[in-house]
């Protein structure tokens, strides 16, 4: 009985929602909400559950910042590496299916 009136009177702590910011717009959001792009082995690739082991960067779901990601280098320095040509085209093939900002 104690228990019940102890969460009653102080109330349910707010769940903790990691923040991450992506690394073209530094928009921070929640860790869901951004994409993760991981290199594992010499490669780059999405990791949509966000639990792949190797060092990872973040991106906005927007064309706009995989685009500027990809052609200014930033996920090159993000990530320490050198992305080759084939994974690269890989990737903007990847980010064409994302929204684009409208006019």
């Amino acid at each position: 009985m104690k228990s019940q009136n102890k969460e009653a009177t102080q109330g349910l702590k707010p769940k903790h929602i990691p923040q991450r910011s992506c690394i073209v717009c530094r928009d921070k959001r929640g860790k869901r909400e951004l994409m993760r792009l991981v290199i594992t082995d010499n490669v780059v690739e999405v990791d949509p559950r966000g639990k792949k082991a190797g060092r990872g960067a973040y991106l906005c779901p927007r064309f706009e910042c995989w685009d500027a990601a990809l052609k200014k280098g930033r996920l090159d320095y993000a990530l320490r590496t050198k992305i080759s040509s084939e994974n690269r085209q890989a990737l903007l093939d990847c980010a064409n299916s994302l929204p684009k900002k409208e006019a």
